[in-house]
């Protein structure tokens, strides 16, 4: 138990002592409890989890420029999400959010925050998850699922308290840094506790071993080595995240398709046809999804194996290397990746269970990322074991929407890109910008149900609805002393451009 820092947490009033203790509370049983033997009615539970993919950048969601039949095909075979949301609006505190079942006001993390290494020859980490903090990999793993992590981790550097071995996971292949998976031809990965060099890679060189075809097959490798078991494989692909890098077979698919500007200079590798490069990359991390669906079929798991895709935030916001506008990556969205407008993170959720799950089906349910651990200890027919911030949306996934119960509220707690806040209220957003230099910047007010692309403010014409918002940000936020984490005055790391 001394190794959850409670003393991080603070707020005023009750709230914050409430959270931790319901928090310590969930771990004493979760910790106490004898491993539970697998049951044979367990369904396998495959979460993947794309990195930066738009919104609107799958051909089921409505992209025709880019290719991506097997999710198409996966999303054909079961529901399709148009109001689902991210937990956040950059890589590292959406996957916290996604693992713990927390919104950004009570999240550990809620930044890109790197913590140095001190070695040149490896990257380290981000901000490490505490070791005793629950997730849904670790509720899983205590329940008899066989439990890999395969991709982008961002939530702790090896060795550390986040150390994926010590968060859920049985296995841990890819990338725990960040900024290590700034280069998909990366000097190293890292493999559970060791450090794998890959032989023939010198970091911004662009060819060798491609890191997203090596993880791919590692997460395959998982799939059979575990096919007589439950298992939990949780697939954070590094595609389609900048640099713009992919082998030239994949890019010869889409090259000289359309009129190009090359991309020579910034924070990541030139490329002469970055449209072609960029669609080449979701259409590759969409042939992986195909490996993973082909694979199932051949070891006849598809009846009992549940898979769900969807992206960590939206596109991303460095127009130079990816042309959103050009494949309409974000639709009648505002914003981009880095913001709490729509466009920033409202994602794809594509769900597919055979028997279970109706074909073809889409839902306008609002929900976010927060709500999958309650929905995956509910497949699994087990408790969540631990408190969190999430509703389980299995009813909806049943297509039993009538039992469904629904947020009133959802929360986003970000201190990056000057600091920002939202809460959406029904069809209501409300959002506050820029609040590192200005704590007390007034709220912007949207009403969704007309006004999808947040473009006509009217808080000054709903106060109530402003004040409603206002009390639940005093409520929700509990405040983590964590100077990275707090508006006023901040560093941002440079994980991150």
């Amino acid at each position: 138990m001394a190794d959850f820092p409670t003393m991080l947490f603070t707020s005023p009033g009750h709230i914050g002592r409430r959270f931790i203790q319901r928090a310590m509370l969930a771990i004493g049983l979760l910790l106490a409890a004898p491993l539970a033997a697998a049951s044979p009615a367990m369904p396998n539970i495959i979460l993947i989890l794309a990195d930066d993919l738009g919104w609107r950048e799958l051909g089921c969601y409505g992209q025709e420029k880019i290719q991506t039949p097997h999710i198409d095909r996966l999303a054909a075979g079961g529901m399709r999400f148009n109001q689902f949301h991210a937990g956040s609006a950059v890589c590292a505190p959406s996957r916290c959010n996604l693992l713990t079942g927390m919104h950004g006001g009570h999240a550990w993390i809620r930044n890109n925050h790197e913590v140095k290494s001190g070695r040149k020859d490896w990257f380290g980490g981000q901000m490490p998850l505490p070791e005793a903090l629950p997730n849904i990999a670790k509720t899983l793993k205590q329940h008899g699922y066989a439990t890999g992590c395969f991709g982008k981790w961002g939530l702790g550097a090896q060795e550390s308290t986040g150390d994926p071995l010590k968060q859920g996971f049985d296995v841990f292949f890819g990338y725990n840094c960040q900024r290590n998976a700034h280069d998909l031809y990366p000097e190293y990965l890292e493999d559970n506790d060791r450090i794998l060099r890959l032989e023939g890679n010198r970091r911004g060189q662009g060819r060798g071993q491609y890191a997203p075809a090596l993880i791919a097959g590692r997460a395959l490798d998982f799939i059979r080595q575990n096919k007589s078991r439950p298992f939990f494989l949780y697939y954070p692909t590094v595609l389609p995240h900048l640099p713009l890098q992919v082998p030239e077979e994949e890019l010869s698919r889409y090259r000289g398709k359309w009129p190009e500007t090359p991309y020579s200079a910034g924070s990541y590798q030139s490329h002469e046809t970055p449209k072609a490069c960029y669609a080449a990359m979701i259409s590759m991390m969409d042939r992986h999804v195909g490996r993973i669906m082909d694979l199932l079929g051949e070891l006849g798991l598809e009846e009992n194996t549940v898979v769900l895709f969807t992206s960590d935030n939206g596109t991303t916001h460095l127009k130079e290397q990816v042309d959103y506008r050009f494949f309409d990556s974000v639709g009648p969205l505002r914003g981009l990746k880095g913001q709490l407008y729509e466009g920033g993170i409202r994602v794809p959720l594509v769900a597919r269970w055979p028997g279970k799950i109706p074909p073809g089906t889409a839902s306008e349910l609002v929900a976010a990322q927060y709500d999958l651990p309650a929905t995956l200890a509910e497949i699994a027919g087990i408790p969540a074991g631990f408190p969190g911030d999430g509703i389980s949306i299995l009813p909806t996934l049943l297509g039993r929407g009538e039992q469904q119960q629904k947020h009133d509220f959802l929360f986003w707690d970000f201190p990056g890109y000057g600091g920002q806040i939202a809460v959406r209220m029904g069809h209501w957003k409300g959002i506050k910008r820029n609040l590192r230099n200005n704590p007390g910047a007034a709220m912007e007010l949207y009403d969704l149900s007309k006004d999808a692309g947040e473009t006509i403010d009217l808080a000054a014409k709903q106060p109530e609805i402003v004040r409603e918002i206002e009390e639940i940000i005093a409520r929700e936020r509990v405040m983590p002393e964590v100077p990275a984490f707090r508006f006023g005055k901040y560093h941002e790391s440079a994980a991150h451009p």
